[in-house]
């Protein structure tokens, strides 16, 4: 049987960036999972997927000697399993295990692309991720951007040639389980409990925000134009999905203590299903400044929710101007509260989006349709 190894920096994108995806692959494949430690993770997904499971240390920061190690143990690995395919997802293990399937001689070397988070750093720290970048990809066979907005920002910033380049599908490294994303899996009754334990009557407009709570996801814009609404509208909540990670991309102090003092602004935490969140909200406001393409705004339009996204690759892919949500300038504070008040006071074209919304994912996302697209590729790269 033809082996497949499938790679990522941490256990938790293997399992859940992938949820089913390796599941479904071992039935043509053997497929072999490599990613950090956390024991427990890496168990969980050999017994969610029913795969074996290597773990091999990985950081998400630039460290060089714990890279080297890292490369020679993939090395190692690789030329004992003798893959026939190497495919990496996230930007770390995209690198390292790129170089080391490369050095180990593994036929098909692929990476997928979901996000470019070089795209904000600037100076000597940008130039040093440009070149780790085209190490990436001079290193393997074929680049899957997940989004033809990606596309087009590695042939702009001349990483690869397009030769290289294919969007598998219509985007997205995983679609979506629009079985599971269903609206119609939550009665009003259900929801009823959910608002009232977090204090939302049936007359609050819940605007929703669900990912981590950092500067590149535009929180500090959304809080800002909160806080303006918060003073105009009475029936208005704000409620956050997330974590912070304050060692890595901090908020504002200022934006921080709004959101500990702003009675209106529900913060629940990281939450493993984000459905019941999804089915008291009104619409998602997403305002990203860089994605690869975006899960919580296919899970949400999925929902059935009207998106408020940023312009940029996947969010202007996923959503469409009018349709089922607006799409908004980066960084934009004022059109972003314009927006929202917009939604808030047209019920109308709230509802009209929001009915399109879960019909535009079911139609291009559906999960199993973007597995068949890759079984699809790697059998025509290993016949």
């Amino acid at each position: 049987m033809q082996k497949i190894i499938r790679v990522t920096t941490v256990p938790i994108s293997l399992g859940k960036l992938l949820q089913g995806q390796l599941k479904f692959m071992s039935q043509y494949y053997e497929i072999v999972g490599v990613a950090s430690q956390g024991r427990d993770q890496l168990d969980l997904v050999t017994q969610d997927e029913g795969i074996r499971v290597t773990p091999v240390e990985m950081t998400r920061k630039i460290t060089p000697v714990q890279d080297l190690k890292a490369v020679y143990k993939l090395y190692k690995i690789f030329k004992k399993e003798k893959p026939d395919i190497v495919h990496s997802h996230t930007p770390k293990a995209g690198t390292l295990s790129m170089i080391a399937a490369k050095m180990a001689g593994v036929p098909h070397r692929l990476h997928t692309i979901a996000g470019l988070p070089l795209l904000e750093a600037k100076g000597a720290k940008r130039m040093l991720l440009d070149t780790v970048e085209k190490i990436t990809y001079g290193c393997a066979t074929k680049i899957y951007p997940n989004s033809s907005g990606l596309n087009t920002i590695i042939l702009e910033n001349k990483y690869t040639s397009s030769k290289k380049l294919k969007v598998i599908g219509n985007g997205s490294s995983n679609g979506i389980d629009t079985s599971f994303f269903d609206p119609e899996l939550y009665s009003d009754e259900k929801s009823e409990v959910l608002s009232k334990k977090l204090g939302i009557t049936r007359d609050d407009i819940v605007i929703i925000y669900a990912g981590r709570l950092v500067t590149d996801k535009g929180i500090n814009e959304l809080i800002q134009a909160f806080e303006k609404i918060n003073k105009s509208v009475d029936n208005v909540k704000l409620l956050l999905v997330g974590t912070y990670e304050n060692d890595l991309d901090p908020l504002l102090s200022e934006v921080q203590e709004e959101i500990d003092t702003n009675s209106n602004i529900i913060m629940v935490g990281w939450q493993e299903d984000v459905r019941p969140y999804f089915a008291i909200s009104d619409m998602l406001a997403f305002p990203s400044y860089r994605e690869g393409f975006p899960n919580v705004v296919m899970q949400s339009a999925s929902m059935g929710l009207a998106s408020i996204v940023t312009d940029i690759n996947g969010c202007n892919e996923i959503i469409t101007e009018g349709v089922n949500g607006t799409i908004i300038p980066v960084k934009n504070t004022k059109m972003l509260h314009d927006s929202i008040m917009k939604l808030i006071e047209d019920d109308e074209l709230r509802k009209k989006m929001a009915k399109n919304a879960r019909n535009s994912i079911t139609s291009r996302y559906e999960r199993k349709y973007v597995w068949k697209e890759l079984l699809k590729e790697y059998q025509s790269l290993l016949n």
